[in-house]
């Protein structure tokens, strides 16, 4: 290690893929592993111990999630700097990441000159939205909030209740319920549950976790 060496911490829950990353890093110039988690919890902790320059993480981790750690390091060293480096697209998930304070989002399948151009960007003090994923953001972001009641409807027809069934588990009425419904139809631009179920799935809304947990 060189001491203009930028020093990163990779954060990958897939060995495979966190060992190859590592790989990669450490045989470019300027650039040097300082350390690997692969939960979220870890990441916290080699964070701390290792104070790396640049770290990557990925969204879908255990025990914590990427947004949680990119939340509780900044609250600690607000000057940290993150590169998300996922497999996920989706406009929520661009959206909470770089509400966290990431500088970077990139998707699995750049290329290695990307990734590295991208570590040094950062390091620079700038940012790296690659142009599709910007253009996703500004989806998101010209999309009307869902209020956390229509999110929790949201949530229940991703599971498949039924009007009534949403109602019993929200303890509202029915009718508050199709009122909930039309809202967020009407914000998703969508026309039916199906495509609502759809659409928060496919923009990282409602995330995949939630529909293996099974619901009381």
């Amino acid at each position: 290690m060189t001491k203009e060496s930028i020093r990163v911490l990779v954060v990958e829950d897939h060995h495979v893929v966190r060992q190859g990353l590592v790989a990669l890093l450490n045989v470019a110039d300027g650039l040097d592993v300082v350390g690997e988690a692969a939960d979220g919890v870890e990441a916290i902790a080699q964070f701390r111990k290792c104070q790396p320059d640049i770290t990557l993480v990925d969204l879908r981790l255990p025990r914590l999630s990427g947004v949680e750690v990119i939340e509780r390091v900044r609250m600690e060293t607000p000057q940290a700097r993150f590169i998300v480096l996922t497999t996920y697209d989706g406009d929520e998930d661009i959206y909470r990441a770089l509400q966290a304070g990431a500088r970077a989002y990139l998707l699995k399948g750049m290329t290695s000159e990307e990734l590295i151009a991208t570590i040094r960007t950062v390091h620079e003090g700038k940012s790296h939205i690659p142009p599709a994923i910007a253009q996703k953001l500004a989806e998101r972001m010209s999309t009307e909030e869902l209020t956390p009641r229509e999110f929790d409807v949201l949530e229940q027809i991703v599971h498949g209740k039924s009007n009534k069934e949403i109602a019993t588990e929200l303890e509202i009425s029915e009718a508050t319920v199709k009122t909930h419904i039309n809202n967020l139809l009407s914000k998703l631009g969508v026309t039916d549950r199906t495509q609502a179920a759809t659409a928060a799935i496919q923009r990282g809304i409602v995330p995949l976790e939630s529909l293996r947990k099974p619901k009381p």
